[in-house]
């Protein structure tokens, strides 16, 4: 399984739009093959960062996902509205099971 983790910072005007684009490209991404699991948090001590946690099958589902038109207008149209580069995190896992 692969984990993802990234985040962008907002500008207070940008907020609106970042999380309506954010949604929307989380929403699209669930239906994707091989997709586990994606969200997107808004982080509790900055309200203006949200953070996605995704889940893959395997890393041949994510490239399929980064390769899908939607997923790249959706980065493009998050740098302008961003206050800081976004960040991605790609973590090769194993789930252990329940301790």
């Amino acid at each position: 399984m692969i984990i993802v983790t990234g985040s962008v910072t907002a500008r207070q005007e940008t907020l609106n739009e970042i999380r309506k684009l954010s949604l929307e490209h989380v929403h699209r991404s669930r239906k994707e093959p091989g997709c586990i699991s994606h969200a997107v948090h808004i982080d509790c001590e900055n309200p203006l960062q949200l953070v996605f946690v995704e889940r893959w099958a395997d890393r041949a589902a994510l490239l399929a996902h980064f390769a899908v038109p939607a997923s790249r207008d959706f980065v493009r149209a998050l740098q302008p509205l961003a206050a800081a580069a976004t960040t991605i995190q790609l973590y090769d896992a194993t789930e252990l099971g329940k301790l």
